[in-house]
């Protein structure tokens, strides 16, 4: 076993991300996931970088669309982490359980989360176990909450696939 591996797992396991749900569609396909591995990666223009593994569906079906809502549910909103997190659109459809509209482009909005952009994916890109989304903001709402849901919370989540 590589000797760094053990000491980066525990230096990053610490720390606290904010967990993001996305959701695209793609034809009469709805998918969406719960996300850690997400940021800002550009400034001007402004472009944002979500990372989703190559074992969810939601990836299969982002691989096929031309954009994704990027959703940053509140910190009290775990019911909403469990559905995304763990339960696999393979098997259900997540959105006859939750509330949600048809926004622009078509994406679904989780009605629940009242901060969200949109974007275009201008990029995909392997980045070894999870495909790499770049995004290009087009629509957004931000309903002034500041309290996002964070990855420590999520931690007791079964994930519906493995990683």
């Amino acid at each position: 076993m590589n000797a760094v591996r053990p000491i980066f797992e525990r230096l990053t396991g610490g720390l606290d991300y904010p967990m993001l749900i996305v959701t695209t569609a793609v034809a009469d396909r709805r998918a969406g996931c719960l996300v850690g591995f997400a940021t800002q990666c550009s400034i001007d223009p402004p472009r944002f970088l979500v990372c989703i593994s190559d074992k969810n569906h939601t990836c299969a079906v982002a691989r096929d669309a031309e954009a994704m809502a990027i959703h940053f549910p509140p910190a009290g909103a775990m019911h909403l982490a469990r559905l995304f997190g763990s339960e696999t659109g393979d098997r259900i459809d997540k959105f006859a359980r939750c509330r949600w509209r048809r926004g622009p482009g078509e994406l679904p909005i989780l009605e629940e989360c009242g901060r969200w952009f949109a974007g275009r994916i201008l990029e995909r890109r392997r980045l070894g176990d999870h495909f790499g989304f770049v995004l290009d903001p087009f629509a957004a709402e931000d309903d002034g909450r500041t309290d996002t849901l964070a990855s420590q919370d999520a931690m007791q989540l079964e994930p519906g696939h493995d990683a």
